[in-house]
Formats: C-alpha cells, structure tokens, sequence
C-alpha cells in the first residue's frame, strides 16, 4: 500500500466532505443590508408583516400582490438567521428570524422605503447592532 496516495487519498475526501458542509451552512438567500436595512439583489427595501407568525405568511391573495413574497427555490439553502418557508400555495418564500419577507409595490427604487410603518404592521428589517469593536469598553 502506497500511505503517500493513501494520504493523499484521505485529505482529498476530506477536502470535499468540508466544502459540502460549508455550503449548507451558506445561504443563497439574494438579499444583504444597505443602508442599515434589508434589501433584496436589486436594492428593494424588504419588509415584514405583524399578522404573519414563525415560519407561516398569512399575507395572500391581494396582500400577496400588494407586497409580493420574496420567493425562493427548491434548490436555495437556508441558513445564518434565513430560512424558506413553504406558503399556502406550495410556493416558496425567504424568511429571516422565521419572518417571511416582502417586497412593497409602491416602492420605485433601490433605497425606497415608502412600506415602512403602513397599517402600522409592515416594517423595514433592520440592520442588526454591531457590538462595539474599540475595546475601550465605555470606560
């Protein structure tokens, strides 16, 4: 038994069990924040509604055209605070923190915010606060 190709053998597997794992562990959801909030790939602004509950969209029908669901596909993986819940209709919706997320209709362009506060039941995602990194300690 030759242990160089062997060695070889087990790193090269290895090397491939570590990059699959990494890639569950990565999201595809197409969003990031801008601007201190939530925005899809092509900077619309992303919403959540009161009336939804963990992992369940109870925004349909005209509400779902009002503020359509940030859809996802069978092949995205959830992950770091994203997941993908299954709607009513069998389609598939991102959520972040189990809050399914919207678009707004109204909205124009990346940075507009118009949705935030309607009904006072839509509200933008915030950025979450970054922990203070100076070391300093408030002292």
């Amino acid at each position: 038994m030759n242990l160089e190709k062997t060695g070889m053998s087990i790193i090269a597997g290895s090397l491939v069990l570590l990059s699959g794992c990494a890639a569950l562990q990565r999201p595809t959801a197409p969003v990031r924040f801008s601007d201190g909030v939530l925005v899809n790939g092509g900077g619309m602004t992303l919403y959540t509604f009161d009336k939804d509950t963990k992992g369940k969209s109870t925004c349909v029908s005209q509400c779902a055209v009002n503020w359509p669901p940030l859809t996802a596909t069978a092949e995205d993986k959830p992950g770091r605070g994203y997941s993908v819940i299954v709607r009513d209709d069998g389609s598939r919706q991102w959520a972040y923190e189990g809050k399914p997320l919207y678009l707004w209709a109204k909205d124009q362009k990346p940075g507009d915010k118009t949705g935030d506060g309607v009904n006072k039941t839509w509200h933008v995602v915030a950025e979450p606060a970054q922990p203070d990194s100076s070391g300093g300690g408030g002292y």
